[in-house]
Formats: structure tokens, sequence, C-alpha cells
């Protein structure tokens, strides 16, 4: 049997083919084009749609694949009717205007209820529906459904409208945990009416025919991706572990942080898990700031440029995109950098510090998993590695934790077996200088953060 998984990312969509024991046996990736359209940043929906139904497609005529499965990137919402969009699909990547968010903040639910930290933009998607609600008050009229971004595309490709509790619970404003309901944010506004039956990541909500034959694929409800990562490794029964997903974000999932040690002002909040369970959990913006750090670096970044930027004691500091555990900051890079491979060493640094942190304030003591994008060639978690000597590090072994998960949520919902392969362990890194590194790195943002708080900065 031959599972197709399309992978929703905000930067990098894709379709990936997988086999029952575990090997991605075709892929195709594109980028979703995110559009302004009546004073919005939009998703242009139908781009993406022809995009995946034609991926899609192929992998039914080329690999007779009997299942499509979605994993989708989190703070995005989708309202319809039984047809359509009711309104474009936002992008979370835009703030309200101060007038309005000045009244919608007020109706936000407190940390203690949803464990869902107040964040700028559409971080928190509930935010945004209340935007959206605020000036375009018939799209909600006229949809019938409100649907996280997983769930809009099952949808969009045949299956019924439902809901799904890891994406429901994924920093929305929208769930409460400690009660697995909805928040008080949802009957305020009368949304619980348009929110559809809950049905489990992976099951199977409808059915279509696609390709050039007509084959019946079997449409199974999606999943949230750093989710579907932690459910990719917690099937293998490893043990206690933390998950560090990587792509656009960097998401650090501990199901064993007590709740109690999470701090609202660093960007740290409660997850759910496909079963309902809260999940601690620290995140930054950790691919757009390496993007952004290295100036757009791609392609490998040799250990002798990662050495250099150690040893002239070059570094960036936080933070250079929004959100994270050290808000409110402007990223600086600190000192000269030779050239773009020493820059893009510089980022890669500035990742693995920024994990390295999370790790602690995420109160991470048992093993780690290295998964995602970010670990392309594996120097970031060797880095990790030898920050940590304490700890167990692994990687996946393939970068895509986030659709081997989604995949092993649907072969399992209709009984079949799937046999991804286990993490393999992680050797530490060799750098001469890099616990001084780290150890100069932690000061300097110390020192900045105080500065900042006797200017009044947050």
């Amino acid at each position: 049997m031959k599972m197709a998984v399309l992978d929703f990312g905000k930067t990098n969509s894709k379709l990936f083919v997988f086999g029952q024991d575990g090997r991605i046996v075709d892929e195709r990736r594109t980028r979703p084009d995110w559009a302004r359209k009546g004073g919005l940043s939009v998703l242009d929906e139908a781009a993406l749609h022809d995009w995946a139904l034609d991926a899609v497609s192929e992998a039914a005529d080329g690999h007779g694949i009997e299942g499509l499965m979605v994993s989708g990137h989190g703070c995005t919402f989708a309202l319809v009717d039984e047809t359509a969009l009711t309104h474009p699909i936002l992008d979370y990547e835009q703030e309200p205007p101060a007038e309005i968010a000045a009244r919608i903040d007020r109706r936000i639910p407190d940390f203690a209820e949803t464990f869902s930290p107040r964040l700028p933009l559409g971080f928190n998607y509930g935010r945004h529906m209340l935007w959206l609600k605020e000036v375009e008050p018939g799209a909600f009229t006229a949809a019938t459904a409100i649907l996280g971004y997983p769930q809009y595309w099952s949808w969009r490709f045949g299956g019924r409208a439902v809901s799904e509790v890891s994406y429901l619970g994924c920093h929305s404003h929208l769930w409460a945990p400690r009660k697995r309901d909805f928040s008080s944010l949802v009957d305020a506004e009368g949304w619980r009416g348009k929110m559809p039956a809950f049905a489990l990541a992976g099951a199977v909500t409808g059915e279509r025919r696609l390709g050039q034959a007509g084959r019946s694929v079997a449409i199974h409800n999606g999943v949230h991706d750093s989710n579907a990562a932690l459910h990719a490794y917690r099937r293998q029964e490893l043990g206690p572990l933390t998950v560090v997903s990587t792509g656009t974000w960097v998401i650090v999932l501990n199901p064993d942080c007590p709740l109690d040690a999470l701090d609202r002002d660093r960007d740290m909040l409660v997850n759910v898990d496909v079963d309902g369970g809260p999940v601690p959990t620290i995140r930054f913006m950790g691919g757009r700031e390496f993007a952004v750090i290295s100036g757009n670096w791609q392609g490998a970044i040799a250990p002798a440029a990662i050495e250099r930027a150690i040893d002239v004691g070059v570094m960036a500091l936080p933070s250079f995109a929004p959100g994270g555990p050290m808000p409110g900051r402007t990223g600086e890079i600190v000192g000269r950098v030779s050239d773009a491979e020493e820059r893009a060493a510089v980022a890669l640094l500035y990742v693995a510090l920024m994990i390295d942190l999370s790790l602690d304030l995420i109160r991470s003591r048992d093993a780690v998993i290295v998964d995602g994008g970010l670990n392309a060639g594996g120097l970031l978690a060797g880095l990790l590695a030898a920050l940590r000597p304490g700890q167990s590090l692994m990687q996946g072994a393939t970068l895509e934790g986030s659709a081997t998960g989604a995949a092993a949520l649907a072969f399992e919902s209709v009984g079949r077996e799937f046999a991804a392969e286990v993490p393999e362990p992680v050797r530490a890194a060799s750098f001469k200088g890099l616990a001084g590194y780290r150890d100069d790195w932690r000061g300097l943002v110390a020192e900045r953060g105080s500065a900042a708080s006797a200017g009044g900065a947050p």
C-alpha cells in the first residue's frame, strides 16, 4: 500500500509518497503564494490547490496510492460553506490595525485557561478570527464550518468537514487543554455551532477518484505538523523524549515539562497531541531567522566556517523575527563577518544556541530528537550534542518527520503496518571554543536584555 502526504508548510509545500516500510518513494515541492487582496495578505488558494491536485493525481497514476493525508503548519484557519471558502485564507504574518487590536485583545482568554500566550500577528489564530469578524462579518455569517488549515485541505479534497484536536489546541486561544474542550472565547463569539464534529487525525473522512484512471483514494483527516513529528517518534516507544521540530519554525516539545514552568512571556505554551493530551512547548521562528541572518544561504555549511565564526567571536543576538523566548528585541550581528559562508555559520550557531536555551527553559532532561530541514547534513544536531553533553541526542532518519508522522497516522487508521526507521544517535561535533562561545552569547543576551528593560523596552 502507498500513501500520499501533502505537507503544507508556510514557506514550502510538499507532496510525498510513502510505502509501508516508511520510505519516501516520490516527492514534489512548491512554494505557496501569499498575495495582497482587499488590503489583506491572503493565500493564493487556487494556485496551491491546482499544484496539489496535479501532484496527487500523478501519485495516483504513478504509484497507485490508496490514501491522501495532510500535515499543515499552525496559526491558520478557513471559513467555508457547503462548497467553498467564504473568505480567502489569511496570512498569519500580519498585524491587525492598532485600534482593532485594542478592542479584540480585551476579549482573549487568560493564559491559565488556554495556555496560549498573547502573541503578535496571527500567531494565535483566534486573534485573527476576531479581526476578520470585525472587518468582514459576512464571512462568518455565511460560513457553515470553521476549519483548521489541515482540515480545510482534507475537506477540499473530498473529505467531510471535521475538527481535529492537535490543530485546535495549537496556541489558538480556542482550546482549554485542562478541560479538553473549547475555550470561553468560542462560546462568547458564538462559534461552537460552526465547529464540526471531531475526528481523529488520520481517520478516513471521505474518498475521491483521482488520476487518469479515476482511482479511488481515501481522504484522511489532517494533523498539525509538529504534533505529527511528535507522534512519529512516540509511536516507536523510545521512552521520555523532547522533540525539536525544525522548519520555518523551531518547535521544542517536551511532554514531561510541568505546566507551571511555562512562561507566557517567552513563547512557551501548551500544544495538544493527537490524543488530546497537553504537550508543553517553546518555539521561535528559527528557519525564518536563519534565512534573515544568513542572507538566504542554501546548501551545506563547512565545519571550517563554523570554527572561524567561533574563533573570531562573531555572533547573532536575538531576535530576527516576531515571537520567540526573547520578544521585543531587535536582532543584531556582533563582530565582522568575512564572507557569505561564515555568515551562514553564524546563522546556524544562532539557531543552535536558541534551541539550547529553549531546551533549558522547557526543562528538557531526557533524550532529544532533532528533526526537520534545518538539520540537513546533521550539523545542527552535532552542535546541540556538543552543547549538551549530559543528554542523549538523536536525529530523525529522514528530514521529513512531520510528513512521516502524518503517514503513520493514516496507515494506522486503516489497520496497516508502518515501519518508519528509528532515529539515529548523534555524534557531538568537535569545535574548539564552542562552550565559551555559548557563555559569551548568553552573557551578551542577558546584558542587552537588561539594557532594554532599563530603557523601557519589552
